[in-house]
């Protein structure tokens, strides 16, 4: 089992940075893939990023250069640096992860197993 936190959230004005945190405990080396998805008020979650184990990123086509998604083992988290914010950025924020040995399809969460509770991002005018 893996038991993943997300924090960083805030209220932050149009423009402005974030950075997001998930921090991972637990079975954390059965860990294969894990990323980052958001669903607005009123629409359906959807992926922003996503890190697997051999180092690859892929990100939304929406948060391409202003969005970075990284791994810090050392801490165990699962970092997401936010910059050139939106108001269509405000989201709540959802950390996930999949295991080794699962067949995992990002942009629908097929696959991750392991989900934070959120954590709330809102960009301002």
């Amino acid at each position: 089992q893996v038991q993943l936190v997300e924090s960083g959230g805030g209220v932050v004005q149009a423009g402005g940075s974030l950075r997001l945190s998930c921090a991972a405990s637990g079975d954390i080396f059965s860990i294969n893939v894990m990323g980052w998805y958001r669903q607005a008020p009123g629409k359906q979650r959807e992926l922003v990023a996503t890190w697997s184990t051999g180092g690859s990123t892929n990100y939304v086509n929406s948060v391409k250069g202003r969005f970075t998604i990284s791994r810090d083992k050392a801490k165990d988290t699962l970092d997401l640096q936010m910059t050139s914010l939106k108001r269509e950025d405000t989201a709540v924020y959802y950390c996930a992860a999949s295991p080794f040995g699962r067949t995992v399809i990002p942009a629908t969460g097929y696959g991750m197993d392991y989900w934070g509770k959120g954590i709330l991002v809102t960009v301002s005018s």
